[in-house]
């Protein structure tokens, strides 16, 4: 009884503090000349890595071959989640994002399979 009981102290300290998305986003240079567009990278590069830091960021990758990067994101909010991709980024006018979904860690879900969703 003690382990399910921790077991679910740690799925909810968890649910609370995540709310987990992953995005697939493509880079629109609209236009720019090759040096804007490293100018702009650069900068959305360092926002990237500053939001990694502070565990916004939970995986980042940039596609090899592509101007498309995709990770997981751990906002606090559907709201936190769409100003940080229509307002905060850099790049935020080149994005295009073409895909955004909701995900949960695996270990809850086998969690919840093993329990029998009870």
């Amino acid at each position: 009884m003690c382990h399910l009981l921790t077991d679910l102290q740690d799925k909810l300290k968890r649910e609370v503090l995540a709310m987990l998305f992953f995005f697939n986003v493509r880079v629109d240079p609209k236009g720019m000349s090759l040096e804007e567009l490293w100018d702009i990278w650069e900068k959305e590069a360092e926002a990237a890595m500053g939001a990694k830091e502070a565990g916004k960021v939970v995986a980042l990758y940039k596609v090899s071959g592509q101007r498309r990067v995709i990770g997981i994101l751990d906002v606090e909010s559907h709201d936190e989640l769409d100003q940080i991709l229509m307002a905060a980024l850099p790049m935020a006018h080149y994005l295009e994002f073409e895909e955004i979904l909701p995900v949960r860690a695996y270990e809850d879900f086998a969690s919840d399979v093993k329990r029998r969703w009870k």
